[in-house]
């Protein structure tokens, strides 16, 4: 069976894509080279952090210990700004090659068919005439300055004195404070909601790739019938997790330096995004489960009766001795047939409906759970970490 070629799979591209894709393209800066991606990555820092560096530093709330929480003291807002907001970047190109590699991978591995090929460049197609479309990016923009108006941005530092206001116990919105509210919360909130639209445009093209016949069996050893390459998808999501992890642990650590909370009371929501984030990156996976499913009901009796043939004839010609017997046992197919068989049985058996492996959540929550361990070092004392570490040693 020849290998299928087509020129939308090797163009597929999620993110390549919208209003502001446009944009860069007009400015030169769309590109997945290096030197296109820093920069993109420093002019979302340029934008978000430093006008409020700047502003801060004007109005005296920078440093110091006038207030209780200064700009550079912050560790929600430079966290958010200064490692999660490039990372939302950074991680495009990285992403946007592992969906172009899968998309490919249902040609390379016979999954999709000469019959099947138009209608899969038909979705392909699909796709990327939704991905260009205005409105979900506007929609995105409206939904984010709605959330500025009605719900306050920092939770975790009311009745705090802080930056965002001008002076001690003012209600008074600092110029720095401002910015935040109006540029910088709104455009790292872009940032995170247009990654959303993009998993929900895969899981989109999933399924709908699903419904098609796919030469699928249920007795391949990925133990997906042939869809746990999907596995590495979800997988290159794992900066992102992280950049989402560092911003709570930010937040939790604002909170116990500031606020008086302790660690085990903020230990909820830290556990809380760790699972979430990982369901949220499942999720897309499960729109071929009923496809998954359908196939090892299906193999499960195929294979079923199969071995149980199999095994009565093995039985008379072996155990009951009904049948003639003109070659030696271990010299004869037979038992090796039985054994071939049996392991068949056993795979489709074994088959996830979920094509996720143990290495891709392993990965993900390693990433998600790193951010959350740094927090525990930096709010936990040395002390305590080695007369912990000296008890489960003894």
């Amino acid at each position: 069976m020849s290998k299928l070629t087509s020129g939308f799979a090797e163009h597929f591209s999620i993110t390549q894509g919208g209003p502001l894709h446009w944009l860069q393209v007009r400015l030169g800066e769309a590109g997945y080279e290096r030197q296109h991606v820093v920069r993109r990555a420093l002019f979302v820092v340029l934008v978000t952090w430093l006008p409020l560096l700047v502003l801060s530093l004007w109005q005296g709330q920078a440093y110091g210990s006038e207030i209780k929480i200064p700009f550079l003291r912050d560790f929600a807002v430079n966290v958010r700004f200064l490692i999660a907001a490039p990372i939302l970047i950074l991680a495009e190109s990285g992403i946007d090659k592992r969906w172009r590699l899968l998309a490919l991978q249902f040609l390379k591995s016979g999954l999709v068919g000469d019959k099947e090929l138009p209608s899969f460049n038909a979705l392909i197609e699909r796709t990327i005439r939704l991905r260009d479309r205005v409105l979900p990016e506007v929609l995105m923009v409206v939904a984010i300055f709605s959330l500025a108006i009605f719900f306050k941005t920092e939770l975790l530092m009311s009745g705090v004195s802080n930056w965002h206001t001008v002076g001690v116990g003012s209600g008074e919105v600092s110029p720095a404070g401002r910015w935040f509210n109006l540029v910088s919360t709104p455009f790292f909130r872009f940032l995170l909601l247009r990654w959303f639209w993009r998993l929900f445009l895969w899981t989109l093209f999933l399924w709908r790739v699903s419904r098609i016949n796919l030469f699928l069996v249920a007795t391949h050893t990925d133990m997906a019938a042939g869809l746990g390459f999907l596995s590495e998808g979800q997988k290159a999501f794992s900066p992102i997790v992280f950049a989402g992890g560092a911003v709570i642990a930010a937040q939790v650590g604002n909170a116990i330096t500031y606020q008086g909370a302790t660690l085990s009371s903020m230990k909820f929501p830290m556990i809380a995004y760790c699972v979430l984030a990982i369901l949220i990156l499942i999720a897309p996976l499960l729109v071929v489960t009923p496809v998954l499913l359908k196939i090892k009901r299906k193999a499960l009796l195929e294979y079923g009766g199969l071995v149980t043939i199999h095994n009565q004839l093995f039985e008379a010609t072996w155990i009951r001795e009904e049948g003639p017997r003109d070659e030696v046992l271990l010299g004869n197919p037979d038992p090796s047939s039985l054994i071939d068989l049996g392991s068949s049985f056993t795979v489709v058996r074994d088959m996830r409906v979920v094509p996720i492996n143990k290495q891709t959540l392993v990965t993900l929550a390693v990433a998600a759970g790193v951010p959350m361990g740094l927090l525990v070092l930096f709010v936990t004392p040395i002390d305590e970490l080695i007369r912990a570490v000296l008890k489960m040693l003894g």
